[in-house]
């Protein structure tokens, strides 16, 4: 359960990139809707993060939470925001990907 718990976190790092994001591109009330939206992520991703390193190794919790928000930050950037696709950008994102699948692969829990 605890390995949901830390895929979770990891999709809330997720938001609170992408809220981040579009909170600079506005003003006004839209902005502070976007900054709310950062700071419910925010906390929602370190509730999970910590409920999950109470039997998941803090080490392995950490890097599979990063990796989540990493590659999917990339992805959120490459289809929403039109940032660049190329060939050894979308190769470093896969090497990421499979150190986190290696990472639990390899974990004890």
């Amino acid at each position: 359960m605890n390995w949901i718990f830390l895929i979770l976190g990891g999709l809330f790092e997720v938001g609170f990139t992408t809220c981040l994001s579009k909170a600079k591109e506005t003003t006004g009330t839209t902005m502070y809707g976007w900054y709310l939206g950062f700071v419910v992520c925010l906390f929602a991703s370190m509730g999970l993060l910590i409920k999950a390193t109470q039997t998941l190794p803090m080490g392995t919790s950490y890097a599979v939470w990063t990796g989540i928000g990493a590659v999917g930050t990339v992805l959120i950037g490459i289809i929403f925001f039109k940032e660049p696709t190329d060939f050894w950008r979308l190769f470093f994102i896969f090497t990421l990907i499979a150190s986190i699948v290696g990472l639990k692969a390899v974990s004890s829990h």
